[in-house]
């Protein structure tokens, strides 16, 4: 297989299995309170991550920055995965998935790695079609208080998106391992949830092993795998081929919720999911484009020699 299409096939399996997740979500909290299926998630991530560190073949030395990067991060990206959990375990997987990719135009307005022009006023219409989408999901059966769990979700979005953001200030120009950022998070997670979680540990023991294969699918496949295989994949191909497959998630979110979980989607939440397809496509489309442009105007600047006056 040539280099660049296995390039693609890696990408397209983390867009696969972060669709997923939501579903698996779903079901592992209708059999787990959420803070048992947290602390086992990040557990089990923790000494996976472990384990990948300790058979490498050549020794890397741990830095205070990917520590402290490292512990900072893991709470956000707790927090991240309370909300997110605690908002599928109300609502379908199809609007988790469709809401959560409202990340992908909150992350520009918050992202500050770089001085950069004003987005154009064409960004800010596409986010605002993604929440029209958000209302049309979450009201399709007529107008009401937005549930719980779709709030949960919106709400894991604009705090997932301070993540990401997070995680380009923390890095940005600065050497780190992404497994050592990886396991000091799963860590930090798992110390997190062990207290919330202590009381539960004997029903985490006595679980089926349908349920621990999906606390293992969403430990192993959802977060350790698709993190590394990220960076990885987005190291040799352009961002722009990366943000484009990934950002397929929220389609395979909807295909696996209504195909293996029963879910269906009304008219007008099905309005609301092309919506916020299109919407959110169109404004990553138009911040690629904008970061492109001013790049290369600041490089510009930077060749062009700044003119000295001279006497007449």
């Amino acid at each position: 297989m040539p280099a660049a299409r296995r390039i693609d096939v890696v990408l397209f399996l983390i867009a696969l299995v972060w669709g997923s997740s939501y579903l698996a979500a779903k079901t592992v909290t209708g059999a787990l309170p959420v803070t048992a299926v947290l602390f086992a998630r990040y557990a089990i991530s923790a000494l996976a991550c472990a384990g990948l560190v300790a058979s490498r073949r050549r020794v890397r030395r741990w830095t205070r920055t990917e520590v402290r990067a490292g512990s900072l991060l893991g709470v956000t990206q707790a927090a991240v995965l309370v909300l997110e959990t605690y908002g599928v375990a109300h609502t379908s997987a199809a609007n988790a998935g469709l809401i959560i990719s409202l990340t992908i135009v909150l992350t520009p307005l918050l992202d500050r790695t770089a001085r950069s022009r004003r987005l154009p006023w064409t960004f800010f219409v596409a986010a605002g079609l993604c929440v029209l989408a958000v209302g049309l999901l979450t009201s399709s059966t007529g107008l009401h208080a937005l549930r719980l769990g779709d709030a949960l979700v919106l709400a894991a979005a604009v705090v997932r998106a301070g993540h990401v953001a997070l995680v380009g200030r923390l890095t940005a120009r600065r050497p780190m391992d992404s497994l050592h950022l990886t396991t000091v998070q799963t860590v930090v997670g798992s110390a997190l949830f062990l207290a919330p979680a202590l009381t539960y540990l004997p029903d985490l023991a006595h679980s089926s092993a349908t349920t621990w294969s999906q606390l293992i699918y969403l430990a192993l496949f959802c977060s350790v795998f698709a993190f590394l295989a990220q960076t990885w994949a987005v190291q040799r191909t352009s961002a722009s081929r990366a943000s484009l497959l990934l950002g397929s998630e929220p389609i395979w979110a909807v295909a696996i919720g209504i195909s293996l979980g029963g879910e269906r989607l009304t008219v007008w939440a099905s309005l609301g999911a092309v919506l916020m397809i299109a919407g959110t496509y169109w404004g990553q489309a138009i911040e690629r484009t904008h970061r492109t442009t001013t790049a290369e105007t600041v490089e510009e600047d930077r060749t062009c020699p700044t003119p000295t006056p001279t006497s007449v």
